[in-house]
């Protein structure tokens, strides 16, 4: 991910689940292979834990603009990372070429469109849901454009 995606700090990876996802607590519960659910924890540099988002499932994201201003007013300043060891990276049997995200992501954000319009007898959770899925599609898909503007390809 790091290279196809040209992300600019390290990801962390935690296989056996001992080093982040246990300690973390973010242990997805209803998923057999034991993944971690999508977080977005801040540590200060005393590594005191001061913020914690932990996702229901797969499909639920904490905004990262939200982050930066949670950083903000909790007054914890930008910090520098070692360089990690990325290892050889080998894309899975499973895995997505770039090319094919923009794709994926359009029809995401039409399917979760189309459930929260569908559903909306369900009340205003299902509502609020799809709105949610659907900004973080928007979030991914423009963070996609700026991404192939750098590289100087294009997107569907």
């Amino acid at each position: 991910m790091i290279s196809k995606l040209d992300i600019p700090f390290p990801y962390l990876s935690d296989p056996d689940r001992s080093k982040a996802i246990a300690p973390f607590d973010v242990v997805d519960e209803n998923d057999a292979r034991n993944l971690a659910r999508p977080a977005m924890i801040l540590v200060d540099t005393a590594g005191e834990e001061r913020f914690r988002f932990v996702s229901r499932d797969f499909a639920d994201r904490y905004p990262e603009d939200k982050v930066l201003e949670v950083a903000a007013e909790l007054g914890l300043p930008p910090t520098t990372a070692e360089p990690m060891n990325q290892g050889t990276a080998e894309p899975g049997p499973s895995a997505m070429p770039f090319e094919g995200l923009w794709f994926y992501l359009r029809g995401a954000r039409f399917a979760a469109l189309a459930m929260g319009l569908r559903h909306k007898d369900l009340g205003e959770s299902i509502k609020e849901d799809s709105k949610a899925y659907v900004a973080t599609m928007d979030r991914m898909l423009e963070a996609i454009k700026e991404y192939t503007k750098r590289r100087g390809s294009s997107t569907g």
